[in-house]
């Protein structure tokens, strides 16, 4: 009978119900499945034995066979440590514990054989080992061993309380007695023999008792390659899945709005990237499906044309529009771009955001109602039960790793009203084709993991006669030089924004230092010669919007601001971002500021000040953003220095917690394992074949358990 890895890790020999809540609450092992997927964060040699005349002081991990000849508890300033005395048959040493003293004491057997292993320290003349992992040689002898000894992930609570390496190991060996290391096949003949890859009983002994290097190199293979491959056939098939059940309005018709502005209004020659958008979104529009597709483009790349143009096609069709962005300063901004195209194609547009009069609210819900408003441009005011739609065709969220999930999920529900017999019968409403657009570029690899369920499309060339911008590195101690380059500019008819960073916990510290910088450059840049703006998180939002506008007019030459500019702030005639203690700022940050400038046709600059204590990650930030404007290239950096969760921040980063693969180090692999996803759902999309009956029967196990690697096995 073989045993079911669904049973809690409480009925496993040698744990019972203390370790248990112990694992369960540390580590998150709850069944027997949970431990198998513990896998080693490294492994040490243990086929070497030391003699202690041979140790050296370079502190390295070592195993001595001895025996332990007394046992004394030491007072010290804080409570007592215990201390024992180990000999072999060359030299004697001292064992040291500061925790679990009593626990010890009592299972410690003297003048007993033991094999002990852990890190040596010399100290007052004589070596000592802290903590050592113990083990009668009696019991040594007997278990599972490898030349390679696995380490698990561990934490202080469960040292403290005696589950050591060791104790984990045991416990494990445990596992393997019992299912006989017998575990369930999850791919396809076909392809292990195609991958080369090694069967499933064969990788997670190897990964846990590896016999040799070679064999543990192939076991981390085949389940980095498994553990990729699920999360990705996971995200293909959600998306056939999408396109099969979840239909879409069919915008049948390209019409009057779409060919008039693309004859006559046109502002600029569209770059053949666009074009190539604008052809994918068409033909998403155009079949029965709700399009669900992502649109990365680097800042200043063309963007919002392309949003525009997918919104004519929806009023071409007969149905309205909308945008929805994450902050108001952005959504005015697109408000202000997009009323001027309208205007000249007599589309009715509006505004709604948290500050818009509540008298202007009551004429917008009734005209979105009655379809007489067409577009609608907004914050998350948009998701306002109070705002109902007439027929929502097509929405466009910007930024969308700015909103939670359920957010979203609202502007689905803004779709078409539905009959009162629809009502009745509990029939979906048709949602609206969304857009989503981002300037924040994504990894290839990241994209493919978090947004993998979505269509990609990508502009990935800026416009026609954009110089790209020239990015330097001063210190501080330069600041006069870059000061008299700021005059130059400015004499020239330039503006200049000069941006201080904003980190939330200490809004007091940097309030002051935007105020300590405002007064020097006021001192530098004195009026009535030079004017100022300064913009921070603490003005009022009519102030804030005063000040802007100030600037955006070209009534004031520089703007102070914090990172309240980050998005949204399209001044053409600004040339030059110093960017004042650049060191504390993360590299997209840093490449949204720069994105400020260089909207115009002239040479813009960005200048990183800092000062010259800087950490290694720091260095690595301010080179990239010297070398590169390339928002894809500046992105790959920024997801090898900060890792996946912190990048894709918190709401997505849950679906890369993953077990064993690692999407830096392993993106060929990441890639290749999509490839053959895509191969085996092309030729089989409902995984009916009998071959690939191990794929259906895991991917259903998935489903059912909401965890990618849990219930793998």
């Amino acid at each position: 009978m073989s045993v079911n890895l669904q049973t809690p890790i409480d009925y496993l020999k040698g744990v019972g119900p203390n370790r248990a809540e112990l694992l369960r609450k540390e580590l998150g092992i709850h069944t027997y499945q949970d431990l198998i997927n513990l896998f080693p964060n490294r492994y040490i040699d243990r086929t070497k034995y030391y003699k202690i005349n041979q140790i050296e002081q370079n502190s390295s991990e070592i195993q001595i066979i001895g025996v332990i000849t007394n046992l004394q508890e030491v007072s010290q300033k804080r409570g007592k440590r215990l201390v024992a005395t180990f000999k072999d048959d060359t030299e004697t040493m001292e064992l040291v514990w500061f925790r679990g003293i009593k626990w010890i004491k009592e299972s410690i057997k003297l003048n007993t054989p033991y094999v002990i292993f852990g890190r040596t320290n010399w100290f007052n003349g004589i070596y000592n080992m802290p903590h050592p992992e113990m083990e009668l040689q009696q019991e040594h002898d007997k278990s599972l061993r490898t030349a390679m000894q696995a380490v698990y992930p561990s934490t202080e609570n469960l040292s403290n309380k005696g589950i050591t390496n060791r104790v984990v190991s045991k416990i494990m060996q445990q596992l393997f007695l019992e299912t006989k290391a017998k575990f369930e096949e999850t791919l396809p003949t076909e392809l292990l023999n195609s991958q080369g890859l090694i069967s499933k009983s064969e990788a997670l002994l190897n990964i846990h008792f590896p016999k040799n290097q070679n064999l543990l190199s192939r076991a981390e293979f085949r389940l980095k390659f498994e553990e990729l491959f699920y999360i990705q056939l996971q995200l293909i098939l959600k998306n056939i899945i999408h396109k099969n059940r979840i239909k879409g309005h069919p915008f049948t018709q390209v019409g009057n709005y779409f060919n008039d502005f693309f004859q006559h209004h046109l502002p600029f020659e569209l770059t053949n990237a666009q074009k190539r958008v604008i052809k994918e979104i068409r033909k998403d529009l155009g079949s029965n499906a709700q399009m669900n597709r992502l649109l990365q483009g680097d800042v200043g790349s063309g963007k919002t044309i392309v949003a525009f143009m997918s919104m004519l096609m929806a009023l071409d069709n007969g149905f309205q529009a909308c945008l929805m962005a994450p902050t108001e300063i952005l959504s005015v901004q697109h408000y202000n771009g997009l009323s001027d195209w309208c205007k000249k194609l007599n589309i009715r547009i509006s505004l709604l955001t948290g500050s818009t009069k509540t008298s202007d609210r009551k004429i917008i819900h009734e005209q979105l109602e009655n379809g007489q408003l067409q577009i609608l441009v907004g914050t998350h005011a948009l998701l306002e039960d109070k705002v109902q739609f007439n027929n929502l065709g097509f929405a466009i969220v910007d930024e969308q790793h700015r909103f939670g999930v359920a957010q979203r999920a609202k502007l689905w529900k803004k779709g078409p009203s539905r009959s009162v017999q629809e009502d009745r019968d509990n029939k979906p409403s048709t949602p609206p084709h969304i857009l989503i657009m981002t300037a924040t570029p994504i990894p290839r690899t990241l994209a493919m993991s978090v947004y993998g369920d979505l269509d990609l499309s990508v502009i990935d060339e800026l416009p026609a006669g954009r110089k790209p911008i020239k990015t330097v590195h001063r210190f501080d101690n330069n600041r006069l030089k870059v000061f008299k380059f700021l005059k130059d500019e400015i004499a020239i008819g330039r503006q200049v924004y000069v941006v201080y960073p904003l980190i939330q916990e200490s809004a007091k510290m940097d309030y002051k230092d935007l105020m300590d910088g405002y007064e020097s450059i006021s001192r530098e840049f004195p009026m009535p010669q030079y004017q100022i703006s300064i913009v921070h998180g603490q003005m009022k939002p009519a102030d804030k919007d005063y000040e802007m506008q100030r600037f955006i007019k070209g009534e004031t030459q520089i703007m102070v601001a914090t990172t309240v500019i980050e998005v949204g702030v399209n001044v053409p005639n600004a040339s030059v971002m110093v960017i004042e203690s650049a060191e504390r700022f993360g590299l997209s940050q840093l490449h949204q500021l720069r994105g400020r400038v260089g909207r115009g046709a002239e040479q813009s600059y960005c200048i990183l000040m800092t000062s010259h204590k800087l950490s290694n990650d720091s260095k690595t930030r301010l080179e990239t953003m010297c070398r590169t404007n390339d928002g894809f290239e500046i992105a790959e950096v920024d997801l090898k220095l900060r890792g996946p969760g912190d990048m894709m921040g918190t709401q997505q980063s849950g679906v890369l917690q993953l077990k064993i693969a690692d999407i830096i180090k392993d993106q060929d692999l990441l890639k290749h394992a999509r490839f053959c996803a895509h191969q085996i759902l092309k030729d089989d999309p409902a995984l009916k074949k009998s071959e690939h009956y191990p794929i259906l029967k895991t991917y259903r196990a998935l489903s059912k358990y909401k965890n990618i690697w849990n219930y793998i096995s």
